[in-house]
């Protein structure tokens, strides 16, 4: 489930001084008009700026940029991503370099500059070119001098610093090492890298070129993959979903006509899932944007399920559904690998919050269940106060229906002992890995 709007965080950590700019903030010139600057480093910076300064999620900040070369724009995706997962390796890379700090603007250029150099295998003279012409004219020799440095000595730098630490905010470190001991640095070091492409297909279709069959039926292809030039989606037979995220709906087993209620639906793919069983499926959804978003998924795929407007902690149609699948909303901290800039969206006072919006939620969602029906509760989190603690107190008339590890192939050590399921990062790691989810479902006594 996607996290609702965040208010604002706490300033992005790794601001460093500036070390070789003039006294104080010189006027914001740029350079002449007639020197072209790079669309995919210019969309780049929008995209951390919105990130950073103005606590934007970026594929909103994504969305919001001017038509473009669809390449530029995956490439500035890709650039803005690597530093949001490396933030804090690379402002450690640049720390001594400085010595006061620049305009954020700047300060945005020149991690763009670090993370092409030491992450991306850019050839030194086009970062370093394009970071220049991004500055205003009175930082362009600072950002000249420093990236050539960061080209010179920032490889052995980087190599010698606690990567996994620095590039994980405290108040995610502090919790997840209080949660998982010493695998904290496993999933801290899962967020590094990019995420493959997990598909879910629809049933009788044919694993696409190139992929590979996941323990669980989520076909995986590597990172980087275009999922607009497959034909499988293309043809309306598959959609992305992480491994991980396909758990849920495969954990309710509908079947053929089966009554099944999607709460807090969108953007679809559980919803996809479900609808490709053969369930009659009512999706319910708060936001009519995300509703939107949904209906095209559904469209493009060919699913038929009923889309309702409405808040699922008051919603009811007046039946009772033989199935219920509750994606809640969460702090969506499982899905770092593939949303970079959700430590920098959230802070450490979202998590209670968010935790008291899920219990009238699932509350809810208990009345609205047929007697001796199933109730699968989700959440995309890392955090126990958004899982584990909502799960050991379950709303009246609830009682614990276990997973079993037949159910769940390859992933019987993500099974606690309640009978509930956490995946985390690591988990499939030498496969590329999975979202962290956690995953209980109850009956309706």
């Amino acid at each position: 489930m996607k996290p609702p709007a965040a208010p604002p965080s706490a300033p992005p950590h790794g601001r460093r001084p500036d070390q070789n700019g003039p006294q104080g903030r010189p006027a914001r010139g740029r350079r002449p008009a007639t020197t072209p600057r790079n669309p995919t480093r210019v969309a780049a910076l929008a995209l951390l700026t919105a990130v950073l300064d103005r606590h934007r999620a970026m594929e909103e900040a994504l969305d919001a940029l001017p038509p473009s070369d669809p390449r530029d724009r995956a490439a500035a995706h890709r650039i803005a991503a690597a530093v949001l997962r490396r933030l804090g390796s690379l402002d450690a890379v640049l720390e001594p370099l400085l010595r006061r700090e620049p305009p954020p603007e700047v300060q945005h250029v020149l991690r763009i500059g670090a993370a092409e150099l030491l992450l991306l295998n850019t050839p030194p003279h086009a970062a370093v070119a394009s970071c220049v012409d991004l500055v205003p004219r009175p930082f362009a020799g600072l950002v000249n001098a420093v990236l050539r440095k960061v080209a010179a000595e920032g490889p052995q730098t980087l190599e010698d610093l606690d990567g996994e630490r620095l590039d994980t905010p405290g108040w995610l470190w502090t919790a997840w090492q209080k949660a998982y001991g010493t695998r904290v640095r496993a999933i801290a070091r899962s967020h590094r890298s990019p995420a493959p492409l997990d598909l879910s297909l629809k049933p009788g279709t044919e694993l696409p070129e190139g992929a590979v069959l996941l323990p669980n039926g989520t076909a995986r292809l590597p990172a980087g993959t275009r999922i607009t030039e497959l034909p499988a989606f293309i043809d309306g037979t598959a959609w992305a979903q992480d491994a991980a995220a396909a758990l849920p709906a495969r954990l309710l087993h509908v079947t053929p006509g089966l009554a099944v209620a999607d709460l807090c639906a969108a953007p679809g793919g559980k919803t996809a899932q479900l609808a490709a069983a053969g369930a009659d499926v009512v999706a319910v959804e708060r936001d009519p944007t995300r509703i939107l978003r949904l209906r095209e998924n559904l469209a493009r795929l060919g699913l038929d399920a009923r889309v309702v407007q409405g808040d699922a902690a008051e919603w009811d149609p007046g039946t009772r559904f033989d199935a219920i699948l509750l994606d809640a909303p969460c702090s969506a901290t499982g899905t770092i690998r593939r949303h970079p800039d959700v430590p920098y969206l959230k802070r450490p006072t979202d998590v209670p919050s968010l935790a008291g919006l899920q219990k009238p939620l699932l509350a809810h969602a208990a009345t609205l269940l047929a007697p001796g029906g199933r109730l699968v509760f989700a959440t995309c989190s890392l955090q126990p106060e958004e899982g584990e603690a909502q799960a050991a107190n379950p709303p009246a008339g609830l009682v614990p229906d276990p997973i079993r590890p037949e159910e769940v192939p390859g992933l019987e050590r993500a099974i606690t002992h309640e009978g509930w399921l956490r995946t985390t990062p690591d988990m499939w790691e030498a496969e590329g890995g999975m979202d962290g989810f956690f995953i209980a479902r109850f009956r309706k006594g």
